[in-house]
């Protein structure tokens, strides 16, 4: 028998989300709201509500609804806000963004991804959205200063354009460390100081330093 997408998804938020701290209403109603199955390449679907990342392809994975749900909620986008994202990906993080935020820009250096999660974010009408293909490493300066920066691959270092594309109260949320384990990391940029706070141990894909 089939899973039904909305039972599944009711228990991924209350099982993987709400009993893990997941406490923001507007990050919570944003996960009901996003089908996450439409994310997943078709063999994959039965499992997308499940506790764990998923292939999408070209050595990527979707991370698992828990991270996505820690990330966002320790980014903390308004309606107001301008959010940069690095690696695009399957776009599912990219919908959760585009639901709490004003406008959000999408970085993905593998062409077939960005075209794909460019599909699906029209599809599912989401026009808040602008995607571009390339290397993250460098931002998208034509539109910053951005309130806020999420990172969805580990650098070992924060890269020095993203810094300087942040706004002097913005928020940007990155995996730091090496190529298997790193850590969640939080830095808020208030005038001319910078504080990091560390979220949590993570594993991500690497971000490319260049093409």
């Amino acid at each position: 028998m089939k899973k039904d997408p909305e039972v599944s998804c009711a228990r991924m938020i209350e099982r993987q989300l709400e009993r893990r701290g997941i406490v923001d209403p507007r990050v919570l109603k944003a996960f009901r709201k996003v089908p996450r199955h439409l994310f997943v390449p078709k063999e994959c679907q039965e499992q997308a509500y499940e506790d764990y990342p998923l292939p999408i392809g070209f050595d990527q994975t979707i991370s698992q609804p828990y991270m996505v749900a820690l990330m966002t909620q320790t980014l903390a986008p308004t309606e107001a806000s301008k959010v940069l994202e690095i690696g695009t990906g399957s776009g599912y993080q990219t919908a959760i963004l585009a639901e709490l935020s004003g406008t959000v820009f999408s970085i993905e250096r593998i062409g077939e991804l960005s075209r794909q999660a460019e599909e699906r974010l029209r599809l599912l009408g989401y026009h808040n959205v602008s995607l571009k293909c390339e290397n993250g490493m460098r931002g998208w300066p034509q539109f910053s200063p951005y309130n806020h920066i999420l990172v969805t691959c580990a650098s070992r270092t924060i890269p020095l354009p993203l810094l300087s594309q942040l706004e002097s109260e913005g928020r940007l949320v990155i995996p730091l460390g090496g190529p298997v384990t790193q850590v969640l990391t939080l830095l808020h940029k208030q005038k001319e100081k910078m504080d990091l706070k560390e979220i949590c141990e993570c594993a991500f894909v690497p971000l490319v330093e260049d093409d």
